[in-house]
């Protein structure tokens, strides 16, 4: 990353039980789990927008 912003991120708690256990069964933060889930998307979303 070149730039990092700090934001502040509700959820629901259920979600956050999720990502938290997501996150300790991968062995990364809780903002890395989000970081890399989002990153994960984000690549899926690009490469479909690329299709005709």
């Amino acid at each position: 990353m070149d730039h990092e912003v700090r934001i502040t991120l509700r959820l629901p708690a259920d979600l956050h039980t999720w990502l938290v256990t997501q996150a300790k069964s991968s062995r990364r933060s809780l903002n890395s789990e989000i970081v890399y889930r989002l990153e994960g998307e984000r690549a899926v979303t690009e490469v479909g927008s690329d299709s005709p």
